[in-house]
């Protein structure tokens, strides 16, 4: 039994707004089918006295405490600046105000 029908891949297109060929209906179809059935069997071996994870590795976040350091002066920063207006960088207005 099919997991996916052509007819089901021909409405996910449409909602993708895809274009998709007659030819590709079969095929994506096909791999779908494919790609569902493997999920289907990794739920199958899913152990009930195994916990829920959302990585295969414990994952740990490495912090480091804040130090100020030099840095560069407010004049070395724009001085590459193509253009720059009270000690800012000056970038050309890519949205309209509204009023």
């Amino acid at each position: 039994m099919a997991a996916i029908s052509r007819e089901e891949v021909a409405h996910l297109a449409r909602l993708s707004r895809l274009a998709v060929t007659e030819e590709e209906l079969d095929r994506f179809a096909g791999q779908l089918d494919v790609i569902l059935q493997s999920v289907a069997r990794v739920g199958e071996v899913a152990a009930e006295d195994i916990p829920p994870t959302s990585h295969s590795v414990p994952l740990t976040n490495v912090y480091r405490d804040d130090v100020p350091q030099p840095s560069l002066t407010q004049d070395a920063a724009l001085s590459g600046a193509p253009d720059a207006y009270e000690g800012r960088f000056r970038v050309p207005r890519i949205l309209d105000e509204e009023e």
